[in-house]
């Protein structure tokens, strides 16, 4: 059986499925991710002394999106309060695996860390069979912001509510489709039709501009949305149903949760945050944990969060790697359920 409960964003790929067993991996996961800050010989710094030169912050992908707003955001207040420039540095590419991949081999000073997305962490790992790193290779710092999905569907869709697109589509499944841009997408549709015996098909697109503009022109049937396309959902271009957090979201308060609107246990929010090289010392991880923690919680930082529909979070560390190794455990089983793997 499938989890009923997952917190991961949608962006690319698949994961790593290591040749030991699942399950043996994803224990050993857990323990490596909640352990893995260390007393290494990057250890010689002080958490006092640090930092004594420029942090170069990585993202995974391209600018302008998502990770660029937070971590310019948070860069800019950990510059302020840290007394050294924090750089941002743009490396996209490969489903966001060659930046991943980048701050995973860095070395573990504190100097080099990675703001990424659940895509980065938790879903590649899932799926591509060939991953050049795993979860255990990064120290989660903190989880600054999630987000969750709205199950939408054209305003075309003879459905208006969830009880009713789910009997559609069993009753016409060669008329039912769903659409996505990334592999986060393709998990949460076969989590759909695992959890509700929906037999709806996946269609791929290369970006959610295609998938919203396919909704509008009555091309596609529905979609896992996010708030970034609240303006799409407020308009009327598409007709939401359900969103997938355990509580209405207040974006759009007339939008029944996934369990009132008759499925239960599908509850999924998408992250994104800040990560170091394993076998950073733990000083310099506690203390990077705490900062950004700290930054998240003031209200200039949470209002341009909020600017950008995404929702606060600012967690410690251990709180981070628990949501890290769940989500992971529960992508995996998808994957597996469903046949889902890129062998790359």
């Amino acid at each position: 059986m499938i989890p009923r409960r997952i917190r991961f964003q949608s962006t690319t790929a698949p994961a790593k499925a290591p040749q030991v067993g699942r399950r043996s991996f994803v224990v050993g996961a857990t323990a490596a991710l909640l352990c893995a800050p260390t007393n290494s010989p990057w250890a010689q710094e002080s958490a006092a002394a640090y930092p004594s030169q420029p942090i170069r912050v990585v993202i995974p992908a391209g600018p302008g999106g998502t990770l660029d707003i937070i971590a310019r955001v948070v860069g800019q207040k950990l510059t302020e309060r840290l007394g050294q420039p924090v750089v941002i540095e743009n490396k996209a590419g490969a489903n966001t695996i060659i930046g991943t991949d980048f701050v995973a081999k860095a070395a573990p000073d504190g100097y080099t860390i990675l703001c990424a997305a659940a895509a980065s962490i938790v879903t590649n790992p899932a799926i591509y069979s060939k991953l050049r790193y795993s979860i255990a290779d990064f120290a989660p710092l903190s989880n600054v912001a999630s987000y969750p999905f709205i199950l939408s569907v054209a305003k075309s869709t003879p459905a208006k509510n969830l009880r009713e697109l789910v009997d559609f589509i069993k009753k016409n499944p060669d008329k039912s489709n769903a659409g996505g841009s990334t592999a986060g997408h393709q998990l949460m549709t076969a989590w759909f039709r695992e959890i509700t015996g929906a037999p709806v098909q996946y269609v791929p697109y290369k970006g959610m501009n295609e998938v919203t503009a396919a909704l509008a022109g009555d091309q596609l049937m529905m979609s896992f949305l996010t708030a970034a396309n609240a303006d799409q959902i407020n308009s009327g271009i598409v007709r939401p149903l359900a969103v997938t957090s355990a509580a209405r979201d207040s974006r759009f308060p007339d939008v029944p949760t996934m369990k009132e609107a008759g499925v239960d246990g599908m509850i999924a929010l998408s992250w994104a945050g800040f990560l170091a090289p394993a076998r950073t010392p733990s000083a310099i991880v506690n203390k990077l944990s705490s900062e950004i923690a700290a930054i998240v919680a003031l209200p200039d930082v949470r209002a341009r969060l909020l600017a950008a529909n995404l929702d606060p979070v600012g967690n410690s560390s251990e709180q981070f790697a628990k949501t890290i190794a769940s989500d992971f455990e529960t992508l995996a089983k998808i994957a597996k359920a469903a046949n889902i793997q890129i062998n790359q």
